[in-house]
């Protein structure tokens, strides 16, 4: 995705986020908002999909010569919040069976997908320490996520007889996004190395059929 592009997508999904959010903290009335908690999202939400832009930000001013922003990275890490208003809006968690699933292993794997980019865990070496970096991590933002869930709506709401299956589907839903999510990173790290290798001096000289010391 283009930088231009990229930039656009992550204001526009941010956008469309908290305008939905703002619409469920004021009709409470309508079944599909009823007692999840929205007005927690409302404040919660917002700040979480700001926090990766905001902490690469902060580390980033503080070098000599700064990245310029992953866009990408940031639009894939602000997706899953925009998925999961907008399935309540549309009221998918209680007319789809399979969306709730569907959701913990789209947005796990968008989410592991865009930190991947962010950090550039996809470049580290050995390549099982990016594997336990982003499955690892996954896993444990996957408990972090279920965790939230139950202190926010669950303890007091109706679905707390169902909880304990619920959660160990999520967080195993969860996980096998972030392996997903890992594999598509080692394609990237793949192509993007064959990319640079294409373009390296050698490359362009072997390409004409001349020795290095006949090219200089």
């Amino acid at each position: 995705m283009r930088r231009p592009s990229a930039k656009a997508a992550s204001l526009l999904v941010l956008a469309a986020t908290v305008i939905q959010l703002a619409i469920a903290s004021v009709a409470t009335g309508l079944p599909q908002f009823e007692g999840k908690g929205f007005g927690a999202r409302l404040v919660f939400y917002p700040i979480l999909m700001l926090l990766v832009p905001t902490v690469w930000w902060l580390t980033q001013r503080r070098r000599p010569a700064p990245h310029d922003p992953p866009w990408t990275g940031f639009a894939l890490v602000m997706a899953p919040f925009l998925v999961d208003v907008s399935g309540n809006t549309l009221n998918l968690y209680d007319t789809v069976v399979w969306w709730d699933d569907a959701n913990h292993f789209v947005n796990w794997f968008l989410v592991c997908l865009g930190l991947g980019l962010v950090l550039g865990v996809w470049s580290v070496r050995p390549v099982w320490v990016s594997g336990v970096a982003v499955v690892g991590g996954g896993a444990l933002l996957a408990l972090a996520w279920e965790i939230g869930e139950w202190w926010t709506f669950i303890r007091h709401g109706t679905e707390l007889a169902t909880a304990y299956e619920d959660t160990l589907g999520d967080m195993t839903l969860g996980t096998c996004g972030a392996c997903v999510a890992f594999v598509v990173l080692r394609l990237y790290a793949n192509a993007t190395a064959k990319g640079l290798a294409a373009t390296s001096p050698a490359s362009q000289v072997q390409r004409v059929g001349l020795t290095p010391e006949e090219s200089s």
